[in-house]
């Protein structure tokens, strides 16, 4: 299992907390919470070793375009960067937020 760390300067606090889809094959689990300091902070814990720049463009091109200040927990389970694009949306929608 690999652990990977991530950290996004951003703009836009959030208030409420999100818990977004399963662990399980292909897919992931994302669990947000509100963060501090202008910063998202992104934990991935990921069965598929050797991704770590492919979940930094995927978490790169979603918070440059929602700046969302959170701390974020993802339990992947060989989710395509597709999926993982649509749970992080998901998420939005969980937190109410607008662009």
């Amino acid at each position: 299992m690999e652990q990977l760390h991530f950290q996004y300067a951003v703009s836009r606090p959030i208030t409420q907390s999100a818990h977004i889809g399963v662990v399980g094959s292909g897919d992931l689990e994302i669990l947000v919470v509100p963060g501090e300091g202008g910063m998202a902070q992104v934990q991935v814990l990921t069965g598929s070793e050797g991704f770590g720049q492919t979940w930094d463009h995927v978490l790169t091109r979603f918070f440059t375009r929602y700046p969302i200040v959170a701390q974020m927990t993802i339990h992947d389970y060989g989710a395509t960067p597709g999926v993982v694009m649509l749970r992080l949306t998901q998420a939005l929608e969980v937190l109410g937020y607008a662009e």
